[in-house]
């Protein structure tokens, strides 16, 4: 469940509006992902389809399927390794009025311990020659919380994120975009499947995590494009996050867009992360109730990562069906590097308490996507 709050927290920081007031082309996609690494295995397919009506109005639908199989270290840690299956089901609409484009969606997700109802609303403006472009956004998601085997148990999150961004064409070759967002959580913010450690006069013995019930995250984003005379292009990243729990990271990423012969596209793309822990984490407390927030969730703790991926794009069938615009097929493969550097793998055995090695893991994440322009 954490690495999902992860994944959607990373998705709702990266995201801001890099286009003009044109509704988005008609088009299906199918896309199969899988991630592999430290234990886990997380695949399954997603289904958008977008339509535009009228010429100033954009549906689409989207499904999104994820299937878990965990036995990671935290698992094997204080559980038994699961499967679970999550489901994910969105609405959205886009108005073009004029140089600005109105977007509201609704998002629902299902599965056997967790349930999440998000609704969203964004709105973009060109100015200045269509040179400019500034955004806003608000979404606000309400989740349940549930534990396997614990019918009693039944908890609340609420989210609000809030989002601006602003992007100015510099030259005909050169875009940069400039992106902040404010994030308020509160309720029931951690697993309640973890747990910390602390040391008993034997080695150490285990109780449950415990976290604030509130949480407020601030992250800025600068972004740039270049545009190569060859037809490539050159893509820059820079991402700065800080949070009320004493988390802050500095991330950044370059790729490398060129195209090879007519239709096909490759992508080259580095990424470095670097996060500082929260201030209530520890690998090892010195007793039981330490203090009054506990956490030992590997990520919430010091770590650093880097990735590395390569992708491949080919559009074919290009203007040879009446009904059928162009269809393109994308191949992407990233291949991740995590160390931690106060968080230890407690499965190894024979060892004193706080000695054991520091945990690191590699993963994988590849994506295959089918796209049909109509």
């Amino acid at each position: 469940m954490q690495l999902r709050f992860a994944s959607a927290l990373i998705a709702c920081l990266l995201s801001t509006a890099l286009t003009a007031a044109v509704l988005p082309e008609d088009r299906a996609d199918v896309l199969y992902h899988r991630y592999e690494g430290g234990g886990m295995t997380i695949d399954g397919p997603s289904v958008l389809v977008r339509k535009s009506v009228g010429g100033r109005v954009s549906v689409s639908a989207n499904q999104y399927v994820d299937s878990v199989s965990a036995a990671s270290v935290d698992v094997l840690a204080s559980a038994s390794p699961y499967t679970e299956e999550r489901t994910e089901k969105s609405l959205g609409v886009d108005y073009l009025a004029g140089k600005a484009i109105y977007s509201l969606s609704v998002t629902g997700s299902e599965e056997n311990d967790y349930e999440a109802r998000t609704v969203s609303f964004g709105a973009s403006q060109d100015f200045f020659g269509d040179l400019t472009t500034l955004s806003l956004g608000y979404a606000r998601g309400d989740d349940t919380v549930r534990r396997r085997g614990d019918a009693l148990f039944e908890e609340q999150a609420e989210r609000q994120h809030f989002r601006f961004g602003v992007t100015q064409v510099i030259t005909r070759n050169m875009i940069m975009a400039l992106g902040h967002e404010f994030i308020s959580d509160e309720g029931f913010l951690n697993n309640p499947y973890r747990s910390v450690r602390y040391r008993t006069a034997t080695g150490y013995a285990s109780q449950p995590e415990v976290y604030p019930n509130t949480r407020s995250s601030e992250a800025t984003a600068l972004r740039a494009g270049y545009y190569l005379p060859w037809r490539a292009a050159v893509h820059a990243e820079y991402r700065w996050f800080n949070d009320s729990w004493g988390i802050s990271s500095r991330d950044w990423r370059v790729a490398y867009v060129f195209p090879f012969r007519t239709h096909w596209e490759f992508e080259l793309n580095y990424r470095s992360y670097d996060q500082s822990g929260a201030d209530f984490y520890s690998d090892l407390f010195p007793y039981q109730d330490a203090q009054t927030f506990l956490a030992r969730d590997k990520e919430m703790s010091d770590f650093t990562s880097s990735s590395w991926g390569v992708a491949a794009s080919w559009e074919f069938l290009k203007g040879r069906y009446r009904l059928i615009d162009r269809v393109g097929l994308r191949l992407a493969v990233d291949r991740y590097s995590f160390d931690y550097q106060n968080f230890r793998d407690i499965t190894v055995k024979g060892l004193p308490a706080g000695t054991e090695p520091l945990y690191s893991f590699e993963a994988t994440v590849s994506q295959v996507l089918l796209s049909v322009w109509y």
